[in-house]
């Protein structure tokens, strides 16, 4: 026997083998310590039976070993049991396998207190997610100094929450520390900065507060999930110290209260591959760097960004309900938009101002504390007490025609921009109440600079006599009036014009007297009262006189146009009789005589009468029956000319507060949206217990029809290229409901019988009798139970609480249809396949059961498989759990856009011959005007730009004269 080589080794197997052979007793066993606790963690298990441990067998390590456990000759190394579903408490001596190097006990149903793993100085790996422990040790980490990876995801640690230890900050070696949704409070632990070899931070769904520790400043973190804290409110402060994480990959802070401005040095994140900065209070324009990362998510959802949006390279970025100046990516803004959002940069970007300085025009919509004058001219900035910091950015004296600043009463600092001297027709200048330096620059005659309350500056100094005059009634638009400001003057002598200025005065007509002065005020005074007098009794004339031209006849008939560029394409329906009816929410009458007179309208729908609807649906003949749904049956109907529609009519059994509820929102919904793909509503009638709804006629009816009954109704099957393409025109009805709209709104209810097709197979969203409004564009609101089993998201059907996510699980489900053909729900299938995103989701990850799944009708040649397969990956996405792992509808559309047959260019054609494309536009147009007509001053009566002799609405006896 060599001892000197492995004598431990050779001793024990040489005793093994002797004890063997001569009387049949084991001596090589586990170590009793270790076997000892694996029994007893078998026997406080609920269900021990799934380990397949032998209960006659007191050697784990074997051989031959037990199911799940390794060892290293007589000591236990690693136990693993992931998903087996077992179920009951953990040993609380566990920490005593002092030889444990990893241990996964992941997805199964442990509970109870977790032991303590103080001690464990050789565990590397330990996976405890996804479990019920509810009890964490505060001891835990102590002494796990090899540990690499510490996962304990998903377990409901210490109910009212807990805060991770600082002897964490000794486990040297830490590459991966995951903990989503475990309570945990209070600040991120800066040690997590200082970890060498931390590579993973998950912490994601905890209630983490704070700023985040300047340790982080160049951390090597790799992935670092901070979002969605789970009570709200989350954590605060500006980001800046991640623009320092050069190695980040993947960046999750939303559903969070950080502030600020994005960093500009996000740009220098060369790896980042996946951001979300969604529900943040972000302010300030997008860094070019960002724009320019080559990410693969990017999504800048509800903050309050601001500027113009820029070209992403992102392969999907969303950025919706921001305060953007354009909709358009790479149009940039109005030079008065920039010249604010410089000067709203040098204070920070406050919050108060950042949410309400949005759109293309600072003189439309709710830019707070900007004057206008009637040419759209920023004549006014009125921002005093507004606690701002920061500095003056000298873009102000871009805004030329300012006429007044107020700026006092707030934290002001840093000197006065010069180019301010520049400013040809600013009167005021109020700085008061700030801490402005030296020197004040020099201002022309007739500014007044008001600086009182400025420690470095010479208080209340004015530069020159009087200001300049505008006239005596500065034009505001819609800002709150500046409390502080100059006494009125009058034109001066030289201006004869007793008028109102529109633009600010020229230098030549800046001086003048009091005394011509005060009788120039009474004169424009004056004539400014006698001109509105005038103004509202014209009106009032005019009102009279087309109220009385209007008559409302029985049964007239109203051109309602689906297309309101395109004559040819109207529907004439008559309208109900009973004035009644055509009361208006705040108790007035509405009539429109648009070139129709009589046409009475409630929210923005034709009231019809019932007599009318009965007459094309024959009565709502069996014949006509188009289909039946929870609300009733729709009917088909022919209007005189030829025109089809839809009517849906309300069963008289199914009368009740809730079916009347559905029949208003639907009529609410569809008067405020209009979308290609969304169904148009055409009208309604209310007569007693009848209830009806008319829409556009869709001849090829529901998408359900043509995917799960093609063969009884004797149907062709819907190609690939026609799925995709509906698919494409759903998702962008859905996006204009979500994102594009006035309102967002949650649609509930989408399914593919709820899909309805046009002559070319062109799909739009139908039954609207469900939607919600979505506060916000996207916080969940809470509401009784509604919907189709098949298609509800699994959060709505458990709590009742809906955002926009519920409807993106929806299109999934309707995805997963195109793509296999079999039905969301259909209890004759097998209970492996009865729920289809069940089922799916078994399969979607294997390419060959995949391909498998596709609708056989589709006869899919590998030629298409690709796309097939990405709609299914699509699929999924929208249908995953947590719903904000699903993505927004713009990123849908998207994703199908790009799988639909791009634009080709037609070959050349002679039917534009003769035209030559090197002349300038306004000669070709000239050209073709001589031709066409030999007339420069008419137009044609087929331009659909054409203006008409006299707008719409007004009587006959409007004349020129009137207008002017």
């Amino acid at each position: 026997m060599n001892m000197d080589f492995d004598s431990r080794g050779v001793v024990v197997v040489y005793l093994c083998t002797f004890a063997v052979i001569l009387v049949n007793v084991v001596f090589c066993v586990t170590n009793p310590n270790d076997f000892k606790i694996l029994n007893d963690f078998r026997n406080g298990l609920e269900n021990p039976e799934l380990l397949q441990w032998p209960s006659k067998e007191n050697d784990p390590c074997g051989p031959p070993a037990w199911p799940h456990v390794f060892c290293s000759s007589d000591r236990v190394t690693q136990i693993q049991v992931q998903d087996l579903g077992l179920k009951g408490p953990l040993p609380q001596n566990l920490n005593e396998l002092d030889k444990l190097q990893n241990l996964g006990l992941q997805k199964n149903g442990f509970s109870g207190k977790l032991p303590t793993f103080s001690g464990l100085s050789e565990l590397k790996y330990a996976y405890l997610d996804y479990n019920q422990f509810d009890t964490i040790p505060g001891d835990f980490f102590n002494g796990l100094s090899s540990v690499q990876v510490l996962a304990l995801d998903n377990n409901p640690f210490n109910k009212s929450g807990w805060s991770i230890p600082i002897e964490l900050q000794h486990s040297a070696q830490l590459a991966v520390f995951s903990c989503t949704s475990c309570n945990i409070v209070g600040p991120l632990p800066d040690f997590f900065g200082k970890l060498p070899s931390l590579t993973a931070l998950k912490l994601s769904y905890n209630n983490l507060t704070g700023k985040i520790p300047e340790s982080f400043r160049d951390s090597m973190i790799q992935i670092l999930w901070l979002n969605n804290p789970i009570n709200g409110g989350g954590m605060t402060g500006p980001i800046d110290i991640i623009g320092t994480m050069k190695e980040l990959m993947w960046l999750w802070l939303q559903g969070n209260s950080f502030t600020g401005s994005i960093p500009d040095t996000i740009g220098d994140l060369v790896s980042l591959k996946k951001l979300d900065l969604n529900g943040n209070k972000f302010v300030g324009l997008i860094p070019e760097g960002l724009a320019n990362l080559d990410l693969e998510e990017l999504d800048l959802n509800n903050n309050m960004l601001m500027g113009p949006i820029p070209k992403f390279r992102a392969a999907n970025v969303t950025y919706s309900s921001n305060s953007f100046c354009q909709s358009t990516p790479g149009v940039p803004c109005a030079p008065q938009v920039n010249a604010l959002l410089d000067l709203l940069g040098g204070w920070n970007y406050p919050a108060q101002l950042a949410s309400k300085w949005t759109g293309i025009d600072p003189c439309v919509g709710p830019w707070f504390g900007i004057s206008c004058n009637p040419k759209g001219q920023v004549t006014i900035v009125n921002l005093q007490k507004k606690n701002l910091t920061g500095t003056l950015s000298p873009s102000l004296a871009n805004l030329d025609s300012l006429l007044e600043v107020h700026l006092e009463g707030n934290s002001l600092h840093g000197p006065i921009p010069a180019n301010l001297t520049q400013l040809r027709f600013l009167r005021l200048l109020d700085l008061s109440g700030n801490n402005f330096d030296p020197p004040l620059p020099k201002f022309r005659d007739g500014v007044k600079v008001i600086t009182e309350g400025n420690a470095h500056l010479v208080a209340n100094v004015i530069v020159g006599a009087s200001p300049p005059s505008i006239g005596p009634f500065p034009p505001l638009s819609h800002s709150p009036k500046p409390s502080k400001g100059l006494p009125l003057k009058s034109p001066s002598p030289s201006d004869n014009r007793p008028t109102l200025s529109d633009t600010p005065p020229s230098p030549e007509t800046r001086s003048g007297s009091g005394s011509d002065s005060n009788n120039k005020n009474t004169v424009i005074i004056v004539v400014v009262s006698a001109a509105s007098a005038v103004l509202i009794l014209l009106a009032v004339v005019l009102a009279f006189k087309s109220r009385k031209k209007t008559k409302k006849a029985a049964g007239t008939t109203v051109i309602h146009p689906k297309d309101p560029f395109n004559k040819d394409d109207i529907v004439k329906i008559t309208v109900l009789e009973d004035p009644m009816m055509y009361t208006t929410q705040s108790g007035t009458t509405t009539t429109s005589s648009g070139g129709t007179e009589g046409t009475q309208v409630i929210d923005g729908n034709l009231a019809i009468s019932t007599q009318v609807l009965r007459k094309v649906t024959d009565n709502f003949a069996p014949e006509n029956e188009l289909g039946r749904g929870g609300f009733g049956v729709v009917y088909k109907g022919e209007l005189e000319h030829g025109t089809h529609i839809a009517v849906k009519r309300m069963e008289s059994a199914i009368i009740n507060s809730k079916a009347l509820d559905e029949f208003q929102a639907e009529i609410a919904v569809l008067s405020k949206v209009r979308h290609r793909h969304l169904v148009s509503l055409l009208g309604y009638s209310i007569e007693g217990n009848e209830r009806l709804l008319v829409y556009e006629y869709m001849s090829k009816g529901a998408l359900s029809r043509h995917l799960f009954r093609w063969k009884s109704l004797k149907l062709e099957p819907l190609s690939w290229a026609k799925r995709l393409n509906i698919a494409l025109d759903v998702a962008r009805g859905m996006e204009y409901l979500h994102n594009l709209a006035h309102q967002s709104f949650i649609h509930r209810d989408l399914k593919s019988s709820n899909i309805l097709l046009d002559d070319g197979f062109r799909a739009k969203v139908s039954d609207f009798g469900l939607v919600k409004l979505a506060p916000d564009k996207e916080r969940s609101v809470a509401t009784r139970l509604a919907g189709t089993f098949g298609y509800l998201a699994p959060e709505y059907a458990v709590t009742g609480k809906v955002t926009t996510k519920i409807d993106v699980f929806s299109f999934g489900v309707v995805l997963m249809e195109l793509v296999t053909g079999l039905a969301a729900l259909d209890e004759q299938r097998s209970e492996e396949t009865r729920y289809l995103v069940e089922w799916f989701w078994h399969i979607k990850s294997n390419k060959g059961n995949l391909i498998a799944s596709f609708d056989p009708a589709l006869d899919a040649k590998e030629d298409i498989h690709e796309s097939i397969c990405t709609m299914a990956e699509l699929a999924g996405h929208c249908t995953a759990r947590d719903p904000n792992h699903r993505p927004d509808m713009s990123h849908v559309v998207n994703v199908l856009g790009q799988l639909v047959e791009t634009w080709k260019p037609f070959e050349e054609s002679d039917e534009y011959e003769g035209i030559d494309y090197t002349l300038p536009l306004p000669e070709m147009l000239k050209d073709w005007q001589h031709e066409d007509t030999g007339d420069f001053t008419g137009t044609s009566q087929d331009s659909r730009g054409s203006i008409p002799a006299k707008p719409t609405g007004f009587a006959d006896s409007f004349t020129s004269n009137d207008a002017r």
